[in-house]
């Protein structure tokens, strides 16, 4: 059974296991594994998963709050779901919501958490995504898993995220920033402007973005930018 309990402060010990188990699965050549094994590792506990808040991303949640999206009769695709929260958040607002994980063990903790959901959970790889899934989402959520991938895949990513959005779609993504192209250390490794201008390279025009510090790190700049794919001639 998992276990709810309250979000504190998570300890150095922990962000460096993150680092270490990163730095292990890319050493692997398998720069996706390691988020089961933190899964896993966890057992249940949702104190040891860093990102884990129980809640909606803040910075979604005050882009639902303001734009009001109507979701009726409209697809939404979340990245990397995690625990659920943000697909759960869409799902509130009328979206048909795909939600998808490389984790096993994220999904199944998905499931108990929120068994009576419409919204479709499913263990899918960003670097290996459906291709049925090829621009058939009118909203896509990407929060914070680019940044969690080292930069040699970097420019796949990004593909692979833009690849989902429908013509006229929306892509509402959340990461942190760097102001320089020098490589970070990581993880996580924020994102620069050449990346995010991939973007806009892929047919995503953008609409609007804010920039937010959280109090922890307060020196890291984060982005909320919301795209919109190019709609068909």
């Amino acid at each position: 059974m998992f276990e709810e309990q309250p979000q504190n402060l998570q300890p150095q010990n922990l962000q460096q296991r993150v680092k270490q188990l990163a730095t292990e699965a890319i050493e692997n050549s398998n720069p996706t594994a390691w988020f089961d094994v933190l899964y896993s590792q966890s057992q249940g506990d949702v104190t040891q998963i860093p990102w884990a808040k129980l809640t909606a991303h803040p910075l979604l949640q005050d882009w639902l709050t303001t734009n009001n999206p109507q979701g009726q009769g409209k697809s939404a695709l979340v990245i990397g779901c995690g625990l659920g929260d943000d697909a759960q958040a869409l799902a509130t607002r009328g979206f048909q919501v795909t939600a998808f994980d490389i984790s096993p063990t994220a999904i199944n903790w998905c499931q108990q958490r929120f068994p009576n959901s419409c919204v479709k959970y499913v263990v899918v790889d960003l670097l290996g995504l459906p291709s049925h899934w090829e621009q058939a989402f009118d909203l896509v959520v990407e929060i914070r898993n680019i940044q969690a991938l080292p930069l040699n895949i970097r420019s796949t990513v990004i593909t692979s995220v833009a690849s989902v959005v429908a013509p006229a779609g929306t892509l509402l993504l959340i990461n942190r920033f760097r102001e320089t192209e020098v490589e970070p250390d990581g993880p996580p490794w924020p994102l620069s402007s050449s990346e995010l201008a991939q973007f806009t390279q892929l047919g995503l025009q953008e609409i609007s973005r804010v920039t937010f510090y959280e109090a922890e790190r307060a020196d890291i700049p984060q982005l909320r930018i919301e795209y919109q794919k190019s709609a068909p001639v």
